[in-house]
Formats: C-alpha cells, structure tokens, sequence
C-alpha cells in the first residue's frame, strides 16, 4: 500500500511553548507504515497559507499550533480535496476541545495513525473565514488585548477580560437573523460554529460543527456579582441557562453597527467595517478526527 504523505504546518511561536522537539514526537508516535512525513515551520503571519498552496502534493496537511494557526491552513484547505488534521499547541485550543482531539502533542499525533475523515461546517464573516467562533463586542475587545499583551495560558486571559469588562458598555446592535429583523443591546454578540472559545469557555454548549447551523450568541452585560455564577456556567457547559445569554440558530446573520469595525475571528482581531454578514458554509472541510 501507498504510504500517505502528511505535512506538519508548526507555528514556533504559539501558546508560547517551544516546538523543538516535535520532529522526534513524530517520529516515535506517527505510524511508519502509513505514512511519510515533512515538517515546515511558518516563519511570518500568513505564511503557512503559502505554505499549503506550495506543497499540492500532501495528502494530509496537519496544523501544528493553536486556533489562529489552524485557521490559516484551513482557509487553504477547504478550498481542496486534501484531508486536514491537528496537533493542538496553542494557548486556548478551542477548536480542538470540542472536536476531542488530544491536547498531549504525543497523543495528538498517535490518533492520526487511526483518524476518521469526517466533514464539518466552516463560516465567513465579511471577507474573514473562521471555523469556531467569531463576535463583536467585549470578546473582540478581550481578543484585541490578549493579543497586544505579553503572556499567554488561562491566567493572563483571565487578567485582560477582568480589566475589559469594567470599561466596556452595551452596545445597541441591529440584527437581520435569517431574514427576521430584531434589535438587541449586548455587551457582546458572539457566532458559534463550535462550542468555544478555548479553555473549555463554553459560549454555547449545544453548538456543532456538523449540524450546518451557526448559534447566534447574545449576551446582556451582567452587574459585577452576577460574573462568578455567569463563569462557572461557561465553564461547565451551562451558559445556555444563563438569562443573561440568548441564543438563537440561523445559517445568515448581519449585524449593525459595529462601532469598533473591528471583530474577533477564532481568536485573531480583524478590521470589518460597520457592517458585519456571517454565513454558515455546511461540510466543507475535511477534517481528521481521533477514532472513537
């Protein structure tokens, strides 16, 4: 039989944790028999774009880093017949929690020798592709700051969200869900095509990316002593109960104004303008995922 040739896409820098022992963890957890393999660094932002579009030769291209870095490949990905998969070594990794793919790169890389192919939902908003989740509001500003900041892991999350919601307001936003007008004031609107925003943040616990539908996540800014309950349900796979959040399903959403024009975009912050259009894109990538 044919070995399949798999790419590794690493982005050195993710998460903050260091890659370098990487191409040993392959070569004792990745099957031989099965496959060959290469091993290419993105050096600059955008770069592991690039790098699939340079390699058509791959059979399975698998995103090494956090949900940033899984974004770009996929952006390539999904325009191709290729099969993706994921070594999650970010700081969240969202996406990789609610698809239950090892967060242990070792572990990660041995469920490779036995994955399933199967296709989920991917989404753009404006010209931005995402696969997990994207938003307007607080997040975007939560976003914005982690990025800008220094450290990275749950505690410095935490520290930047504190220091957001104290400052940041409610927002008047007009919606346009499936066609049906609604006005809403929020101090965030998130749309999930996944579950979360990673660390096991669970914004809709119910969300699939396999069911062809976005959740439209609406949530009221809570006073200060609300926050403890309001955390522990995002983070037990309640926060659906919340009356502080409204979720509702729909396949097209736009929203206005967007004053900030900016969003977050699987944890990356874009310029998007006032206005912002997200669709559902159903089954359009291909993805490798641990064997049940």
């Amino acid at each position: 039989m044919k070995k399949k040739h798999i790419l590794f896409i690493v982005n050195p820098i993710s998460g903050g944790k260091s890659k370098t022992g990487l191409r040993n963890l392959i070569n004792k957890y990745l099957d031989a028999n099965i496959y060959d393999f290469e091993v290419i660094e993105a050096q600059y932002p955008k770069h592991a774009k690039e790098i699939v579009q340079a390699n058509s030769q791959a059979d399975i291209i698998v995103a090494v880093g956090g949900d940033g870095t899984i974004n770009e490949v996929a952006q390539e990905v999904y325009k191709t017949d290729k099969l993706m998969g994921i070594v999650p070594m970010g700081s969240g990794n969202g996406l990789a929690r609610h698809l239950s793919i090892p967060l242990k790169p070792e572990q990660a890389i041995q469920a490779l020798n036995t994955a399933i192919p199967h296709k989920i939902d991917t989404a753009t908003l404006n010209d931005c592709f995402f696969v997990s989740v994207a938003g307007v509001g607080f997040d975007s500003e939560v976003a914005k700051g982690f990025d800008q900041s220094k450290g990275r892991g749950l505690w410095n999350y935490f520290r930047v969200g504190t220091q957001s919601f104290f400052t940041y307001k409610e927002q008047d936003y007009t919606l346009q869900v499936d066609g049906k007008k609604i006005k809403r004031s929020a101090f965030m609107i998130t749309i999930a095509n996944s579950n979360q925003f990673g660390y096991n943040t669970k914004i809709s616990p119910l969300a699939s990316v396999k069911d062809g539908l976005l959740d439209v996540c609406i949530l009221k800014k809570p006073e200060v002593w609300h926050t403890p309950v309001l955390a522990y349900k995002f983070f037990k796979s309640k926060a659906h109960t919340s009356s502080f959040l409204e979720i509702i399903n729909a396949k097209h959403v736009i929203i206005a104004p967007n004053p900030s024009e900016h969003a977050n975009v699987d944890g990356e912050i874009m310029r998007v303008g006032k206005t912002v259009e997200v669709k559902i894109q159903e089954k359009k990538l291909n993805i490798l995922l641990p064997k049940k």
